[in-house]
């Protein structure tokens, strides 16, 4: 298993180009189930989640080739139409085969996702508006069974908000009879890009990226070619990595309008944040303490809480970050703590003094953003810092030592 060594203290300086978005790669990938022609995708990230879910295609009918940042996958043929456990276990997102499977080919096998780290995520809003589409819904040993004929569109409210929740009855509602309403849906730009992917295929949606999201059924789909989105929390942990060095990076291919309420922050905090219509450039100064509290898009990401708080552990006050979103989400403070920062929890308030420097230290990484704070943590720290447990890191983060190499970061990835 391999570890991180960082020895902290440079300034990053240098230019970084943003790569592909899982969280748009995904949905995607899920929705090619949905076409029998070929789908050209690119700037697809070289991630562990999306080399996970384009084995599970494979599995299921996929025809994939894939070169560099390449992916050209068909499915002429649903062969199996099962996601179990074993591939579940290892990547919470493959429940977005579901919806794509019940309306490509009539039926779904999927194993429920099990626990996760930051907190429970549940699907019942998922088969909730399933049902209501006419699917037959039965839960044996632990796996979604799930038949219709065809689905049909119905009008379908989410108690709460819910980012995978609208993805699958989107996709699902595609190839409905009739018309689909989902209202109270989540707003995420990762969702309009599913949408612009499956509008190119010739489905009919809109309202993607409100709250009120209209599909109108087609009898099929077919194929196109589609550039996924620019990750804008990769974009948001380079911002902080700059703001927490006090350095001076320039971040290129990215979508700084995904990012206004980090881009306040930082600029709160005292970074000079410069933006352009397709890059960002961020340059570190003495770091204020600001307050934060993480909220549905566009509100302040839970996915940037934890890079934030590895921040403000360095500024020059007092701050608070309120968790809203996951329950269990502050897995790294007892880990930042090891490395001399001051954090007090308080439900779900983290409440930090910030204080003049941080201390390299073996750490561990608990999940994925987590383990972002701690490579934050790590590149201003006095010392070397070890981050075991990294292959969280790999889940979402494209070549990110070798990204911050270029910029100036004593980073190296060794074998445990």
């Amino acid at each position: 298993m391999d570890k991180m060594l960082i020895t902290g203290g440079t300034p990053l300086k240098g230019e970084v180009s943003i790569s592909g978005a899982k969280n748009a790669a995904l949905p995607i990938i899920a929705a090619t189930l949905l076409s029998a022609e070929t789908q050209r995708l690119t700037n697809v990230p070289v991630l562990g989640d999306v080399t996970t879910f384009l084995r599970l295609l494979e599995k299921i009918g996929a025809k994939i080739t894939k070169e560099d940042d390449h992916s050209s996958i068909q499915v002429k043929q649903i062969e199996n139409c099962e996601a179990p456990y074993s591939w579940v276990k290892t990547m919470r997102a493959t429940i977005l085969v579901l919806g794509p499977l019940i309306a490509r080919c009539g039926e779904a096998h999927v194993s429920l996702p099990g626990g996760c780290a930051i907190g429970a995520r549940p699907i019942q809003l998922h088969l909730d508006g399933l049902k209501k589409m006419g699917a037959e819904i039965e839960i044996k040993h632990g796996i979604i069974h799930a038949k219709a004929n065809r689905l049909k569109g119905a009008e379908i409210y989410f108690e709460v908000p819910t980012v995978t929740g609208t993805e699958n009855l989107m996709m699902a509602a595609t190839l409905a009879e009739g018309t689909t309403i989902l209202e109270n849906t989540a707003c995420e730009p990762e969702i309009i890009d599913l949408a612009n992917f499956l509008n190119l295929c010739g489905a009919q949606i809109m309202g993607a990226g409100t709250e009120r999201i209209i599909i109108n059924g087609v009898p099929s789909l077919g194929g196109t070619s589609y550039e996924i989105m620019p990750d804008r929390i990769e974009t948001g942990t380079f911002m902080v990595a700059a703001a927490i060095t006090k350095g001076d990076l320039l971040l290129k291919k990215c979508r700084p309008a995904h990012l206004l309420s980090l881009i306040e922050k930082l600029r709160a905090a005292g970074s000079n944040v410069i933006v352009e219509k397709e890059t960002l450039r961020i340059i570190g100064n003495t770091i204020k303490a600001v307050n934060a509290k993480t909220l549905a898009y566009p509100g302040f990401p839970t996915d940037m809480q934890a890079q934030l708080m590895a921040l403000m552990s360095l500024s020059n006050g007092q701050s608070i970050i309120t968790e809203t979103i996951f329950e269990a989400r502050f897995n790294h403070v007892a880990e930042l703590r090891r490395m001399g920062a001051q954090i007090r929890l308080e439900g779900r308030h983290a409440v930090i003094k910030g204080v003049t420097s941080l201390s390299g230290a073996p750490v561990m990484a608990s999940d994925l953003r987590a383990s972002a704070s701690l490579v934050l943590a790590g590149l201003v720290a006095k010392g070397e810092t070890e981050i075991s447990r990294i292959y969280h890191l790999d889940r979402g983060y494209e070549a990110i030592e070798e990204k911050l190499m270029k910029v100036g970061a004593s980073i190296k990835r060794v074998k445990a």
